[in-house]
């Protein structure tokens, strides 16, 4: 830069006021003695007019003192006119020198807080930057960097050719100035500075060798000037840039070991240092580098400084040829022998970081890392450690190293994991990026192992990879717990699990991602798939270890749907849960869940509604809530497709929660509203499986009240609707109940006939036919009831007892319906049966075989007693004679029977066949043809006839009488005590008095038997006495032809 200096000198005019004014105070003589100040000015009309003025008075005024610096001043404003600067050169720039390198300036990367080079890893900061420059160019440049500095400011250098007569007039005419000035004032307290300045004139006319005679005879004549150093370093730049470097490093060694008060001091030790470069003197280089980076520090530099770009470019090529000595003997590890040779330095890390960008300049990336790592293994707990760890995973990922840069990445989560030994010594909190880079290393090696793991390339390292990954995603959460990035790698890491099929580990870690974090973009989503894991889960689980997990799917479940009630599987999930709850029988909470998908979320898919009102069907009737059930299922076929399958089973369940509604109002004994309940069921489930029992049990309850017309409508509908139904014999019992309730006998004879067809059990079917016959009998329907009859004897022939009662009912119903002939043949038929009974004959079957015998024998005593003894006597008395011992011969067969009561009626009978034909004797026709006397005769020997037959019939009658001492009673033996009454109305006219002693007449007696028959109607059996034999012989001797001994005679 161009600036306008001039020499204040002072004019005539200025002068002789000096001098004037001197006078004034003084001698002329004094003048002499007084110095003219000459002072530096800015003359308005330029350089010109102040040589002018010099020039003047030079001219005009004796010589003095002031003599030679006058023209000195001539000399130096000629310079400045020709070359723009005068003697007082401005002190080079502290690190630097004029405006070195303008245009090509470089931003200085921030060592301590490096920036990526490439940003595709997690944030750091770069430590340096790379260089495009070569070596040898760098060498070139930065070498020569004080020299074209010099030259370009101060002319040094040469100019062939360059400076003409003419041009340099100035020049010449200031070289011709102070070879003078040198000449004529050799005690010149200035000539330092007058040879100083020729030497320069020297340099701007390109004649170099001079200016280096002069600079030569400057520093011998002049050894303690105050312009040594800028002279020395003008020769050593001069020999430096003709590769003079011995020469160079001489010259370069006196301004430093002038000190740090050279204004040249700084540019000497980096010149000094290129000096014993350029001789390969790596290690004697190297201490003049860090010497200058040492005088750096001690005067407070700030390395990272921006402000003055020439300075921080001169400590840019310091570090960098450090960096090239330091790699021309050996690398990083040379860089920690120097440091604990020479001592620690603070910007150690600048050393090694420029070490390390230039061999990443030449992508030598191993000792690219190597510089770095060699700094953390020697400072381990330095601040920038971790931003050098850092940069190995940037220059080994620029490099394409992915296993180191992986390998570099873990060394770094466990060296600077936050619990390790460096936080001890440094703060996180004012470690931001650390801790951001720790983050991104984290979730960058979980991701690495996730994504090989997804790799099929990789398939045989799949365990490995998951277990890989799981170390740093659990790492990750570990160290930041509630970080902005935890919940989606909390997620990522459970879909880790989700993808190697570790379904229970899967679904914690979803879970705890969507509950225990601040609501995140993935909440809802791992609610949602950790419903899905644990049910995944719970399918690979073995049955018996189930439960506790089922029990965890519901509550993740629920806990899904109250948390977030808007995600758009909520109803799916909520149908889920309200399935699972209804299969663990926990019904409350199962309904409940179901009414809250089918409350919040009307507009579910139907399939979901329709499963959520199943559940409250079942859940509510296993709870016993039957209203509740029966709404769910009424909701559940009204969502349910016609033709769908499954329509029976709910219209089955539908009439099963109305079928419970009744069966409790039945318990309560509220027949009315159980019968209507019942009933509906046929109503609101026509076609449920369990409608039959419903109305079945309806008509039951109708029954109850006593309502016979509405429940014989039931009952009948039933039997239309179910034919061939389980429950039909139920109904007809009903049926035939409530007509025998209802009064209408003969239509529940007709149900009991139908209970008879309809049962397999024996004795109900035998029970339902007699009962089916009382009926008909009450209802007076004697065809009915004889069919019933008919129908028993011929389905149930066995045992006989029951067969003979039935026969002896049929005779009963026959003989009062005056049905003689099938009365008779009735009777006929129980004789025959119990005849022929072998082994199967009982007491009771003889009874009742007995009492037909009776009656059939009645007859033979009716033809009998019909018949009258008339003329002609003989066929009379033949004919009666006959029936006479056809009716004994009758009745004596029922003595076989030895039935008491029979055995009474055939005495009485027998004697009154006897009575009876005594009777016709006396009242036979008499013979017409006889005397008085004859006729007298005749009725003697008639009477004599009549006599015995007469005892006989009271002999045998009083055989009768004697049942009563034996205990047994009967009719036909009061029958016989009436007889004898009429006879003996003495004896038995009156009532029967003895002493309980049975007495014997003749040899007639009577062996007292007691059976026990099984008589329907519950009446007692007489006891059957045996006859003896004199009345059967009594009976033979009617039979055997004649009437008594003699009768022919008389008749």
């Amino acid at each position: 830069m161009k600036y306008l200096r001039t020499i204040a000198a002072l004019g005539l005019p200025a002068l002789l006021a000096s001098c004037s004014g001197v006078q004034q105070q003084g001698t002329l003589a004094e003048l002499k003695n007084v110095r003219p100040v000459l002072e530096d000015a800015t003359i308005a009309d330029g350089l010109d007019k102040a040589m002018d003025s010099y020039r003047v008075f030079l001219k005009e005024t004796p010589e003095s003192a002031m003599t030679p610096e006058a023209i000195r001043r001539i000399a130096d404003l000629s310079l400045e006119k020709e070359y723009g600067y005068v003697n007082d050169l401005p002190a080079p720039a502290a690190g630097g020198a004029g405006e070195l390198g303008e245009g090509r300036q470089l931003d200085k990367p921030e060592a301590a807080k490096p920036a990526r080079r490439e940003p595709v890893m997690a944030s750091g900061t770069a430590i340096g930057g790379g260089s495009s420059e070569s070596d040898r160019a760098f060498e070139d440049r930065a070498s020569q960097v004080a020299t074209r500095a010099h030259e370009e400011e101060q002319g040094l250098g040469d100019h062939p050719g360059a400076a003409s007569d003419l041009e340099n007039a100035n020049a010449r005419q200031a070289i011709t100035l102070y070879k003078k000035l040198l000449a004529e004032y050799p005690l010149y307290d200035r000539n330092d500075q007058v040879l100083y300045q020729m030497s320069r004139a020297y340099e701007e006319l390109g004649e170099i060798e001079e200016a280096m005679r002069v600079m030569n005879q400057f520093i011998t004549t002049y050894p303690d000037s105050r312009y040594m150093d800028e002279v020395q370093f003008r020769r050593a730049e001069f020999f430096f840039s003709r590769k003079k470097y011995f020469d160079a490093e001489d010259a370069y060694k006196s301004i430093v070991a002038m000190g740090e008060n050279s204004y040249y001091y700084e540019l000497a030790l980096y010149k000094l240092g290129w000096s014993y470069y350029k001789q390969f003197l790596f290690e004697e280089s190297l201490d003049q580098f860090i010497a200058l980076l040492d005088y750096k520090v001690s005067i407070g530099y700030d390395f990272d400084q921006q402000l003055d770009p020439i300075d921080s470019k001169l400590v840019d090529d310091t570090y960098r040829v450090i960096s090239l000595g330091f790699s021309n003997l050996g690398g990083p590890e040379v860089v920690a022998e120097y440091f604990t040779r020479n001592g620690a330095r603070d910007y150690e890390d600048k050393v090694y970081s420029n070490l390390g960008e230039f061999y990443l300049d030449k992508r030598r990336y191993a000792d690219a890392a190597g510089s770095y790592k060699t700094f953390i293994n020697g400072h381990p707990f330095a601040e920038i450690s971790p931003h050098f760890a850092m940069r190995m995973v940037e220059i080994y990922h620029q490099g394409r190293f992915g296993q180191l840069v992986i390998e570099t990445k873990k060394e770094f989560a466990d060296t600077y994991a936050l619990d390790t030994e460096y936080w001890l010594h440094n703060d996180i909190d004012s470690r931001p990026e650390v801790v951001d880079f720790l983050k991104g290393n984290l979730k960058d090696l979980a991701g690495h192992y996730h994504a090989l793991y997804q790799d099929k390339r990789f398939a045989k390292e799949k365990v490995v990879n998951y277990a890989e990954a799981l170390v740093w995603y659990r790492r990750y959460l570990s160290t930041f717990p509630q970080g902005e990035d935890t919940p989606p790698i909390h997620y990522q890491m459970a879909d880790l699990m989700m993808e190697n099929r570790d379904f229970g580990k899967a679904a914690e870690a979803y879970e705890y991602t969507a509950y225990n974090y601040p609501l995140h973009d993935q909440s809802s989503a791992a609610g949602y798939a950790a419903v899905y894991a644990y049910r995944e889960y719970l399918k690979s689980v073995p049955v018996e270890r189930q439960a506790p997990i089922q029990q965890k799917v519901v509550d993740t479940s629920l806990m899904f749907a109250d948390r977030y009630p808007e995600h758009e599987k909520v109803t799916v999930v909520l149908g889920a849960a309200a399935d699972d709850l209804y299969k663990m029988q926990n019904f409350p909470l199962a309904v409940s869940t179901a009414q809250k998908l089918i409350t919040q979320y009307p507009d579910a898919e139907v399939a979901l509604r329709r499963s959520a009102w199943l559940v409250v069907g079942h859940g509510s009737f296993d709870q016993a809530l039957y209203p509740e059930a029966e709404k769910g299922y009424q909701q559940v076929l009204a969502l349910t497709p016609a033709n769908d399958v499954s329509r029976p089973a709910l219209f089955d369940n539908l009439a099963a929660s109305i079928y419970k509604q009744g069966e409790l109002a039945n318990q309560a004994g509220e027949y009315q509203v159980a019968a209507d309940h019942f009933l509906r069921v046929g109503v609101l489930a026509p076609t449920s499986t369990i409608r039959a029992n419903a109305e079945f049990d309806g008509a039951t309850a109708l029954i109850e009240l006593q309502d016979w017309t509405r429940a014989t409508g039931v009952l009948l509908n039933f039997r239309s609707s179910f034919k061939g139904h389980e429950l039909q014999p139920e109904i007809t019992k009903k049926l035939a109940y409530v007509y025998k309730s209802d009064g209408k006998s003969e239509l529940a004879g007709a149900e009991y006939e139908r209970i008879y067809g309809e049962s397999q059990d024996e004795e109900v079917r035998r029970g339902s036919l007699l009962l089916a016959a009382e009926l008909y009998e009450e209802a007076g329907s004697s065809g009915k009831q004889l069919a019933a009859y008919k129908t028993f004897v011929k389905a149930f022939p066995a045992p006989l007892e029951n067969a003979l009662e039935i026969y002896s009912k049929m005779a009963a119903v026959y003989l009062a319906e005056g049905q003689g002939k099938q009365h008779i043949t009735t009777l006929r038929t129980i004789v025959a049966l119990d005849r022929d009974a072998g082994a199967s004959r009982t007491d009771r079957t003889q009874y009742l075989a007995a009492e037909a015998s009776l009656v059939l024998a009645q007859p033979y005593f009716d033809q009998f007693a019909e018949v009258q003894i008339v003329q002609p006597i003989k066929p009379s008395l033949e004919h009666k004679k006959a029936l006479m011992k056809k009716a004994l011969n009758a009745f004596s067969k029922l003595l076989d029977y030895e039935v008491a009561d029979v055995t009474a009626a055939a005495t009485f009978y027998t004697a009154e066949i006897y009575f009876n034909f005594s009777r016709a004797l006396a009242k036979s026709e008499r013979p017409t043809n006889l005397s008085d006397l004859e006729l007298e005769e005749y009725e003697l020997a008639l009477e004599d006839q009549i006599y015995p037959f007469e005892e006989k019939a009271i002999a045998v009658h009083r055989k009768n009488v004697e049942l009563l001492y034996a205990g047994i009673y009967s009719g036909w033996i009061e029958k016989s005590i009436g007889k004898l009454a009429e006879t003996f109305p003495a004896m038995y006219a009156r009532e029967e008095q003895h002493s309980g002693v049975v007495e014997s007449i003749d040899h007639f007696r009577y062996i007292i038997r007691t059976p026990q028959p099984v008589v329907p109607e519950g009446e007692a059996v007489p006891a059957q006495p045996e006859v003896a034999p004199d009345a059967q012989s009594a009976a033979n001797e009617v039979g055997s032809g004649g009437v008594m001994p003699g009768a022919t005679e008389v008749l």
